[in-house]
């Protein structure tokens, strides 16, 4: 399957959605975005990595995992979105050391936190962008037209109003009040299989306002 080069374009907070925050990822050669949800962790690990001015007092998981692989001579050398289950992306890291590769697990943030911090180039399938990628709302041609100001403005109210839609629907997607509880421990399983944590997190608030 051919594969598609992505790059960070930065993180949306909803203001209707608490605590809710969408990793954007562009579509190198395309129009299309792929927004990813997660947690506040990752937003905030992934924010410190995209801006180089800022530094924690202390290394935060990321930075710990990074010079650990510095230390033992491990480069991380591109990362993979490579599935797209339940609405759960799943990524691969492709790492070598002394010549030989490894292809690691990592749930989709930690490794986009990752490949920022190793300047390695993120790619997904392109069945995968297809399903889950978005397209500003508008004729193409016209926006070229435009005035350059008028056009980053208008891309970014139009990012901006798609990805707090994106984030409602999720949001809609996790209200779990009219579920029975056996439908909540059922999702709550699937969750952790997934490793859906914070999902699974949400299933467990749902399940102690219960009792």
């Amino acid at each position: 399957m051919s594969l598609i080069k992505l790059t960070v374009s930065g993180i949306s907070y909803s203001h209707t959605q608490n605590g809710a925050y969408a990793l954007i990822l562009n579509e190198e050669n395309g129009n299309r975005k792929l927004p990813i949800v997660i947690g506040a962790f990752e937003a905030q690990s992934i924010a410190i990595a995209i801006e180089d001015d800022i530094r924690p007092p202390r290394p935060l998981t990321h930075d710990l995992f990074k010079t650990l692989s510095d230390k033992y001579g491990i480069i991380v050398k591109q990362v993979i979105i490579n599935k797209l289950v339940d609405g759960i992306f799943h990524s691969s890291l492709i790492c070598e050391r002394e010549g030989v590769e490894e292809i690691i697990d990592a749930r989709t943030s930690d490794a986009i936190a990752i490949a920022i911090r190793f300047f390695a180039p993120i790619f997904t399938f392109k069945d995968i962008m297809e399903k889950a990628g978005i397209i500003l709302n508008g004729d193409q041609d016209d926006v070229l037209e435009d005035e350059e100001d008028n056009e980053d403005s208008d891309d970014l109210n139009d990012i901006a109003t798609q990805v707090e839609q994106f984030l409602e629907s999720e949001a809609k997607a996790n209200d779990f009040s009219k579920l029975s509880v056996e439908v909540i421990n059922d999702l709550l399983n699937k969750a952790i299989a997934n490793e859906d944590y914070e999902k699974a997190a949400k299933l467990r608030d749902e399940l102690t306002k219960r009792k």
